[in-house]
């Protein structure tokens, strides 16, 4: 059983929580129990969607910044890659992935949040990458994930400032894909993943490995990935279903097989 982190499923939505008071601070257990918890998701059939969220008033405050205080360069160098790789096990749940935030989601807080497809967040929510006030920088997907969604203006702004932005700003520079009263955050994030749960989960999976796997290539390779996976789904029953519907004029049945 974990400590911190859990996956609780209901109605074809897994929801990983965070909980670990009083700021859901990303220790090196919680990285390890996120990990394990994205990887369950993507393993679980039964999980159409996936919400990550932060119980309490906080969706996660950052990295556990005791732990960096007597940390050694040979030890670090030991410990970054598995940092990055527990963000990027939630990055690679072949599922829809929204992260609901209330509350702080700052350095490796953000970094999951990005991690995530979409972002539902508070309108008194405070994002941001603080990291260099410390003198490091985001050190699990920040300076990555950050550009490509925002492009790398902003994201050098933010990242070399490690200024704190509102919800207002999140919105307009795309950093945040909705904004609600913090009672409403986790609602309107299960809301918005609700319809992917009797959706075509095989061509969901392939339209997001399609995406994410193309924005690390150059146009030729990641047209040829698009290829592929669109030719790899008139295998499946669902592409069957989904074209039979669409002649016969009804709403297709989808198995996600």
């Amino acid at each position: 059983m974990a400590d911190f982190v859990r996956l609780e499923v209901t109605d074809g939505i897994g929801t990983i929580r965070l909980e670990r008071p009083p700021v859901n601070a990303l220790n090196t257990q919680v990285q390890e129990e996120l990990r394990a918890a994205a990887q369950a998701a993507s393993a679980d059939e039964s999980v159409r969607a996936v919400v990550v969220h932060g119980v309490g008033r906080h969706f996660a405050a950052g990295a556990d910044i005791t732990e960096f205080t007597s940390v050694t360069y040979p030890e670090m160098v030991a410990r970054a890659g598995a940092l990055s790789s527990a963000f990027d096990s939630v990055a690679r749940i072949p599922k829809p992935v929204v992260a609901a935030i209330t509350g702080y989601a700052l350095g490796g807080g953000c970094e999951l949040a990005l991690a995530c497809d979409w972002r539902v967040i508070a309108d008194d929510a405070r994002l941001g990458q603080p990291e260099i006030k410390l003198g490091i920088i985001p050190g699990a997907g920040g300076t990555q994930r950050l550009a490509r969604l925002i492009g790398p203006a902003k994201a050098k702004d933010l990242i070399f400032t490690g200024r704190m932005i509102d919800s207002d700003e999140a919105l307009r520079i795309g950093l945040a894909d909705r904004v609600v009263p913090a009672d409403e955050v986790y609602d309107t994030a299960v809301e918005l993943v609700r319809p992917f749960t009797t959706g075509p989960a095989l061509a969901l999976r392939a339209a997001k490995q399609a995406i994410d796997g193309g924005l690390s290539v150059d146009l030729a390779a990641g047209l040829a990935l698009e290829s592929h996976l669109f030719a790899g789904l008139f295998a499946t029953d669902d592409r069957r279903e989904g074209t039979t519907a669409f002649v016969e004029k009804r709403k297709p049945g989808f198995t996600g097989k």
